[in-house]
């Protein structure tokens, strides 16, 4: 987690978003543990209250599990939890605004899959 902390979006977020993109890369793997909230706070400068906001939202999703004493682990399957996740955001946003935009500038859908071919070379 070398990533920076932005303006753009709230911290507690970004810090969830920075430990399910470290799942997705697999720099944490299952049954791994994760940064401490006090070690975050100190990483980034932050409230320790806000780090715990960050992981205690991945706790409520089920990407990460809390060993008493311990310390917070990723749970089995949470990379899976997370890809489903992004690809319905994905799918609801970026692509939806895709089409809109290609919709706007008479693109076809056959027009749009030849430029992502292209593209994708």
């Amino acid at each position: 987690m070398n990533e920076q902390l932005t303006e753009n979006k709230s911290i507690y977020l970004q810090i969830s978003e920075m430990i399910e993109t470290d799942i997705l890369r697999e720099i944490l793997l299952e049954e791994e543990q994760v940064p401490s909230t006090n070690e975050l706070a100190k990483q980034y400068t932050i409230n320790p209250a806000t780090a715990a906001k960050g992981i205690n939202l991945l706790v409520d999703e089920g990407i990460l599990y809390k060993k008493r004493g311990i310390g917070m682990f990723v749970a089995a399957g949470a990379r899976e939890k997370i890809l489903s996740k992004r690809r319905r955001a994905f799918l609801e946003t970026e692509l939806s605004r895709l089409l809109e935009e290609a919709g706007r500038l008479g693109i076809t859908k056959e027009e749009l899959i030849d430029m992502i071919r292209e593209k994708a070379q």
